[in-house]
């Protein structure tokens, strides 16, 4: 895959992640943690999940964070500093994202799924595809939620970055 692929993907998620965060920032605290039958119940746990994704993906691509609870674990019960995290990690992706190079992407990577126990070795870039394709998978479930409160997370498609033909030229 072309290294644009990635950077777009990033930036892709921050765009993202400011919107997303823009809406949920207006609403009341106790409306985000109520359980909503989502597969993470609430919009905060979502958002929380969210996280923990990028996290545990990053710390299996980089080393850091060294270590990872285990999957379930809430990190940030405090939306502010829910926020704020999110926030530094999507801007940690895309600088992470501009120091990606093709050889590194088709390197092995062996690694251990928390969920089934499996041990596989795939490329590198499979596993950055799955941090992209995780958190998109989410984001929809977090935009449907904000949609059935009212909310509008506003425009979600790719084509709609606003900075879309610079990364494209870069």
């Amino acid at each position: 895959m072309d290294l644009t692929y990635y950077r777009l993907m990033a930036a892709y998620n921050r765009w993202m992640t400011g919107n997303i965060h823009a809406v949920c920032d207006g609403i009341p605290d106790e409306e985000r943690k109520r359980d909503r039958g989502a597969f993470f119940g609430s919009i905060h746990r979502t958002l929380d999940h969210i996280l923990y994704g990028d996290l545990n993906l990053l710390s299996r691509l980089t080393g850091d964070p060294p270590e990872m609870p285990k999957l379930g674990v809430t990190l940030y019960d405090d939306y502010d500093d829910l926020q704020a995290e999110r926030s530094r990690v999507a801007d940690r992706i895309v600088g992470w994202s501009e120091r990606l190079t093709e050889s590194w992407l088709n390197e092995p990577h062996t690694f251990t799924s928390q969920t089934s126990g499996i041990t596989q070795v795939v490329p590198q870039w499979v596993i950055v595809v799955h941090l992209f394709n995780h958190q998109i998978h989410h984001r929809g479930q977090l935009t449907t939620l904000l949609s059935q409160l009212g909310y509008d997370p506003g425009p979600t498609d790719l084509h709609r970055l606003p900075n879309l033909g610079e990364i494209l030229r870069s």
